[in-house]
């Protein structure tokens, strides 16, 4: 047989992903686009707060997908894509989805990165954090692992 399975969130798990984002940007007083992918980077979950920037849905849906697809946060390219950096350009890749802002965290499972979440409208840092916060109440309640 020429086919194999592939483990992946699933839509309980995008929902308590979800919730636990929206929570954390309530907590900090920053409404947020909260994107939840699956391990092929396909979106299973999606909020836009009130209040929360149009121009970042998109935004946010892809740093989710950078996340899942590259295996990493979005987080690891901030001192390498300036120019001169070794990842200067990458951007530009994936039909220009490839998100090197953070905001964009893996959720692992056994080693294999099953989905992400990817938040924006806040700064970087609180794009992340929400975005971990999301990440952290998958791994609680399903037993995951945290890839930050």
């Amino acid at each position: 047989m020429s086919t194999k399975s592939v483990p992946t969130l699933t839509l309980e798990g995008a929902r308590t992903a979800l919730a636990a984002a929206e929570a954390r940007a309530t907590e900090i007083g920053v409404p947020m686009n909260i994107a939840v992918v699956d391990s092929a980077c396909h979106l299973l979950a999606f909020a836009r707060m009130e209040g929360a920037k149009i121009t970042s849905i998109s935004i946010a849906m892809d740093k989710a997908f950078t996340a899942a697809g590259h295996r990493a946060p979005t987080s690891i390219y901030k001192d390498n894509v300036w120019p001169g950096g070794v990842a200067f350009g990458i951007n530009n890749s994936n039909d220009g989805r490839f998100m090197t802002i953070a905001g964009g965290v893996p959720i692992v499972k056994g080693g294999v990165v099953v989905g992400a979440v990817g938040c924006s409208t806040g700064t970087p840092a609180q794009d992340e954090d929400v975005a971990g916060r999301g990440v952290e109440a998958v791994v609680r309640t399903f037993g995951l692992k945290a890839k930050l």
